[in-house]
């Protein structure tokens, strides 16, 4: 489960269009799932992702940083806030690790793998190793962000991807999701409706 939390949901800070209709099919496969993991973005307050730090810029630009260009975001999953919870209704009590991500003031981090430098580790590919877990099914928020950063990571640390359709959804800036799902199928990551899963 990527970053299913109230800022990315309808009405939040950085509103997902339709981010509160994973939830059902994702309470429904977590209660077949062998092992689940939830994903959290958890910023510091004037994180550098945030438009709100960099005077004169604005939500969805970008600035170049020492490891590449960073979107520039509204203020959103501050550590602590309301924001930044889970999204309720979220089923994660089988859950067997939340990785909070996103935590230096001036990295950002869309995977769960990996920070944007591309050096800092979560520690989430040694975690899944110890448990011997190969196969991975990710749902959640952004398509074209959060979970596209997952999906490619995880194929580069040797993982099976699976990409749940139905569970997931993005922000689908100028054709940005159907670039993204293109990329993830290059990469070899498989895509699948719930219900096939259900079945």
């Amino acid at each position: 489960m990527v970053d299913v939390q109230n800022d990315f949901l309808p009405g939040g800070a950085l509103a997902v269009p339709d981010g509160d209709a994973v939830i059902a099919p994702i309470n429904r496969l977590a209660r077949h799932a062998p092992h689940v993991v939830v994903t959290q973005d958890w910023h510091p307050t004037g994180h550098v992702s945030f438009a709100s730090r960099h005077p004169g810029k604005m939500p969805f630009g970008k600035i170049a940083l020492p490891y590449g260009d960073q979107a520039l975001w509204p203020d959103h999953c501050v550590q602590g806030s309301p924001g930044a919870e889970l999204a309720p209704g979220l089923e994660v009590s089988r859950a067997g690790l939340i990785l909070r991500k996103g935590t230096q003031p001036g990295v950002d981090s869309y995977s769960a793998f990996l920070e944007a430098d591309r050096t800092a580790r979560t520690g989430l590919a040694a975690y899944l190793r110890e448990r011997g877990l190969t196969r991975l099914v990710l749902t959640g928020l952004a398509t074209d962000f959060c979970i596209l950063w997952t999906a490619l990571d995880a194929r580069a640390e040797g993982f099976d991807v699976v990409l749940v359709e139905d569970a997931v959804r993005g922000i689908d800036a100028d054709g940005s999701v159907s670039r993204a799902l293109e990329t993830m199928a290059q990469a070899g990551v498989e895509r699948i409706h719930s219900q096939a899963i259900d079945a």
